[in-house]
């Protein structure tokens, strides 16, 4: 077990608490309780319902990508890996930044394939999975200032989700075009790195510059090859947006069965916007997250915010602890070190 790495997670649960304190305090957390415990329980298990919906969505997306790569798994396994996948960012700090290597490891464990080749299918499936989110977003958003004045806070927000939709594919576009120089980049920053790992672990033979090389320039050549197959992208991108819907739905529930609905167009913008919160360094963004949908949703609904809270912890809830649970059942199983 790597005790930087667990150090930095320990860490990250430490500040997550700490955001979560502070949440407390601001909602009243006895109120917040007492809501909780009066949600309907057909209700919130059909939350659930959804949130296992959407992880068997975004699951088709990565078993989509990694056909495209000539690797085949069932729709059950693909299921199972990306509940793991979802672990692994759930339990190490900076989201899906920090449990993408251990998700290329498990990927690359199941499917018996290169580890390279996993790591640009996962990388593949969450950048595909950002564009309908701001879709969607921007289109929530858009309706929602048809019918009323949309609140400053909430215009900014909007400004930002707009920015990203611009900037993100603009600066992935300049890189890809410029990919054999990132790649030499890459490659002069991990021979140094990888020898200095080698001289602390005994026995450990550091591979050659040339197969760095090489095994960088697999990676790149794997994600052009998903990149120039529409069909592929197509299937990827219409489960990733189901997965996005089933989310909505998870939170537009989640607020009935606190027996407070609200219209679909403002969860729509809501959830995409939290998401991106999950960027923080918390492990799984937790605490950020909750209170970027907080902040968001107590803007444009009517119900008090220790009612929003409510409806907010019932959907992170599921989201949060149906992979957890899931996904570490898979991994423990597999035996793959999540720490390591």
């Amino acid at each position: 077990m790597d005790g930087d790495r667990l150090r930095a997670t320990v860490v990250g649960f430490l500040a997550a608490a700490g955001v979560f304190a502070v949440l407390a305090y601001t909602l009243d957390a006895g109120e917040v309780a007492a809501n909780v415990s009066r949600a309907s329980p057909p209700l919130v298990a059909a939350v659930v319902g959804v949130i296992l919906l959407w992880l068997l969505a975004w699951g088709l997306a990565l078993r989509t990508v990694l056909g495209v790569l000539g690797e085949r798994l069932g729709p059950g396994t693909a299921f199972l890996v990306f509940n793991g996948a979802m672990f692994s960012n759930n339990v190490t700090p900076f989201g899906q930044a920090g449990g993408e290597p251990v998700t290329a490891l498990l990927i690359s464990k199941v499917a018996d394939t290169e580890y390279e080749r996993s790591l640009a299918a996962i990388a593949s499936v969450d950048t595909l999975n950002f564009f309908p989110s701001i879709g969607l977003a921007l289109l929530g958003a858009a309706y929602y200032a048809t019918r009323v004045t949309l609140p400053q806070r909430l215009q900014a927000a909007t400004g930002v989700a707009l920015l990203l939709a611009v900037a993100v594919p603009v600066g992935g576009y300049t890189l890809w075009r410029r990919r054999e120089v990132l790649s030499a980049l890459l490659v002069d920053r991990l021979v140094p790195a990888v020898g200095w790992v080698a001289d602390l672990v005994p026995r450990l033979s550091p591979p050659s510059p040339a197969s760095i090389a090489d095994r960088v320039d697999h990676f790149f050549g794997t994600v052009e090859r998903i990149a120039t197959d529409p069909r592929g992208l197509l299937v990827a991108l219409g489960a990733s947006s189901l997965g996005w819907f089933c989310q909505m739905v998870g939170l537009w529930l989640a607020f009935r069965a606190l027996g407070e609905p609200v219209d679909f167009v403002v969860v729509m913008f809501a959830v995409p916007m939290g998401a991106i919160a999950g960027a923080t360094p918390t492990p799984g963004g937790s605490g950020f997250v909750e209170t970027a949908l907080i902040g968001v949703l107590t803007l444009v609904v009517s119900a008090p915010a220790a009612t929003v809270g409510a409806a907010v912890i019932v959907f992170r809830t599921a989201v949060y602890g149906v992979p957890v649970l899931v996904g570490g059942l898979f991994v423990s199983w597999l035996g793959v070190d999540v720490f390591g």
